[in-house]
């Protein structure tokens, strides 16, 4: 019985945790690829000759930023279906 409420803790304890992790990660990526693009346009506002490069950067910064949420919803994933902490 007491090894049947440990896992049922530790279940649990693992599904708020996945959904933390999925909510900080959306939350944080939607302010980082905010940020940068809007900056992104200001900077072509600026200088219109420089849109391209300008564009270009943005594209990948912003591919760059949505590596960390989905890293972290993979580990999230793990959590939820393949817990390695329930014995």
């Amino acid at each position: 019985m007491n090894e049947m409420t440990e896992n049922a803790i530790i279940t649990a304890a693992s599904l708020i945790s996945a959904g933390l992790i999925g909510f900080g990660a959306a939350l944080g990526a939607a302010h980082g690829n905010g940020n940068l693009c809007g900056k992104a346009i200001e900077s072509m506002a600026r200088q219109p000759e420089e849109s391209g490069k300008l564009f270009t950067n943005m594209l990948v910064s912003v591919g760059l930023v949505e590596s960390m949420p989905i890293l972290c919803y993979v580990i999230a994933i793990v959590l939820v279906f393949a817990n390695p902490f329930i014995k």
